[in-house]
């Protein structure tokens, strides 16, 4: 696995006007510039010193202020009147996992931007000399404070003003709120009638937010843009081999986000009618020292009327991709949660794992507050629920079984006429009531509760670091007990997963118990190896999840089949026999290959 190495954060004096960058001695200098260079290629670049009116608001420094909330820290910047940097206090970083909060969150807590890496929630615009404006370097004011704090239900309004000349200012004001990671905010031109040409300007979030997870190349995979645009949801996902993406949405904008795998940062319009599009930029960069990247850049592009007071209200959201905080501000945010497909099918898994799975989940974890014991439960549920499908499942196989040894005498005694033991078996099927497609349908109509799991269990964000008994420390990365120390050729394993190796095991055993066709046998070593291989990379919640879904079908299927005896192969009365649909095709098929002989003869 390529991850970057343990890079600790910034520290900020809390009773200073200004930041003083400190070199942690765990850091690497050249993982920053790294990033930084990975970060310029797609970065809107400014012409330096040639802003034509606005060159004399340029500023290289700038003032930070900190707003300190129930839930955040953020660090905002008079340069641009933007943010500095976001600490979200309720979640750790990768190698703070499992250290109670000590009040020391710069040390210890997620930190979803650094304004050495980002440039976010600017305003650009071509000024009517021509010239390219973002605000980003230019110098706003703001109240003397430097430090506020908020708690319980209060909320703080700052402002920061950018004065061109006397009637001439633009204002961005910010509102927070203490348990809340909504922020309101409204961006004002006053007195700019005539200084914007194209009668538009661009609000942009320029690279995304910061990977930060210690398994980078998986949280870079799942990192992308998202925007709700004509009443869905669209994906803007940065291509594997590097090559740059970029996309225009004109009309509605509903919300436009960048996210990470469990974080994201979303711009709302109050009124999604008010803006007149979105576009999107994503590139995706193999590193040396922090695996695979990928940065984008948002805009929403908002008219400009030409009158003398302009203003739009914009929300922010900088926080978890939790579905409760997302469904609270607004329905079709919970969008922004992935769920899985079936076959593409995203209206079968969604509504199993939105309005079945997900509150399921959450309901056990009011009682258990361990989330290993949690999924082990919740997989004894589903176990009990799917109980009918995988019982049918079940009797359907043993049937098969008891079957086999009269097929085995219908290709024996017709071994030279194929058409004559298919139809023959076909016979045999229908005599004894036996569908042979009825093991796999109950297992394909539970494929979507399975894969609306998958997805759940991949990204629910109350699974982050985590821990359960054992070895099992963080529920949502793989539960290594071994470096190899290099990787296997063809398959990449590099780490060995203890829970894989668990659910291998028992796929074995539950193969063994259910394949009794000697020409199958290959089957009952090939799917463990192939699946423990593959669940070698999963999260350990996922394979906990698969490795007791396991260990409940074999006692079903022992119980099945030692302790009941309502599984008989006796012939179903004629009256009560109906047609499959194999021995329809094949009545068909012999019905025409009677009439092709017809038509020969004449």
């Amino acid at each position: 696995m390529n991850t970057p190495d343990k890079t600790e954060q910034t520290t900020t004096e809390k009773d200073t006007t200004t930041v003083v960058e400190k070199q942690p001695e765990e850091q690497k200098p050249n993982l920053v510039e790294e990033e930084k260079k990975i970060t310029s290629p797609i970065s809107d670049q400014v012409e330096e010193n040639n802003l034509g009116m606005f060159s004399s608001q340029e500023t290289d420094t700038g003032r930070i202020v900190t707003i300190e909330t129930d839930l955040a820290i953020y660090e905002m910047s008079t340069k641009g009147g933007n943010f500095h940097k976001v600490f979200l206090k309720k979640f750790n970083n990768w190698y703070s996992a499992g250290i109670k909060p000590d009040g020391n969150y710069y040390k210890t807590s997620v930190q979803l931007l650094n304004y050495s890496l980002s440039n976010v929630y600017n305003i650009s615009f071509i000024s009517t000399e021509g010239k390219a404006v973002n605000t980003s370097d230019l110098k706003f004011t703001t109240s003397p404070e430097s430090k506020h704090t908020i708690t319980g239900e209060d909320s703080l309004v700052i402002t920061f003003s950018m004065e061109l000349g006397p009637g001439r200012e633009i204002l961005k004001k910010y509102v927070f709120s203490a348990g809340s990671y909504l922020i309101k905010t409204d961006i004002e031109f006053r007195g700019f009638n005539g200084l914007i040409a194209d009668n538009t300007y661009d609000v942009s979030w320029n690279s995304g937010i910061r990977l930060v997870e210690k398994n980078s190349t998986n949280e870079a995979t799942i990192a992308s843009a998202d925007v709700y645009y004509g009443d869905e949801k669209v994906i803007v996902d940065a291509p594997s081999d590097g090559e740059k993406i970029s996309k225009d949405f004109n009309g509605r904008i509903d919300w436009l986000a960048v996210r990470n795998k469990y974080f994201a940062a979303i711009m709302i319009p109050t009124d999604p009618t008010a803006v007149e599009g979105a576009y999107i930029e994503g590139q995706a960069f193999p590193t040396k020292s922090l695996g695979h990247k990928e940065i984008y850049n948002v805009r929403l592009v908002v008219p400009f009327k030409g009158s003398n007071l302009e203003k739009k209200s914009i929300n922010l959201y900088i926080g978890p991709v939790d579905y409760d905080q997302l469904k609270a501000i607004s329905h079709n945010l919970t969008a922004l949660v992935e769920f899985g497909s079936f076959f593409g099918l995203k209206f079968i898994v969604r509504p199993i794992a939105e309005y079945l799975l997900l509150p399921l989940f959450k309901f056990l974890n009011k009682f258990i507050p361990n989330y290993g014991f949690v999924i082990i439960v919740f997989s004894l549920i589903i176990k009990i629920v799917v109980y009918p499908l995988t019982r049918k499942s079940f009797q359907s196989m043993k049937k098969m079984q008891m079957l086999q040894p009269k097929i085995t005498e219908l290709k024996e005694k017709y071994k030279d006429d194929q058409q004559k033991i298919q139809k023959e078996t076909m016979k045999l099927y229908q005599t004894y009531g036996v569908n042979p497609a009825g093991g796999c349908l109950p297992i394909f109509l539970q494929m979507p509760i399975f894969i609306a799991l998958w997805g759940l269990l991949q990204a629910a964000i109350e699974l982050r670091q985590q821990p359960f008994i054992f070895w099992i420390n963080d529920l949502s990365v793989p539960d290594v007990i071994y470096d190899l120390g290099f990787k296997l050729p063809l398959v990449g394993v590099q780490e060995i997963s203890g829970l894989a190796l668990l659910m291998g095991i028992t796929t074995y055993f539950q193969q063994k118990m259910s394949i009794k066709d000697p020409k199958q046998q290959a089957l009952v070593y090939m799917m463990p190896i192939m699946l423990t291989l593959l669940f070698m990379s999963f999260p350990s919640g996922l394979n906990l999840y698969y490795f007791m879904f396991n260990v409940f079908s074999i006692a079903q299927q022992y119980y099945i089949n030692h302790k009941q005896s309502d599984v008989e192969l006796v012939p179903v009365d004629p009256s009560k026999r109906k047609k499959g649909f194999m021995s329809k095709l094949m009545d068909a098929a012999e019905q025409q290959s009677k009439q092709q002989q017809k038509n020969r003869k004449k």
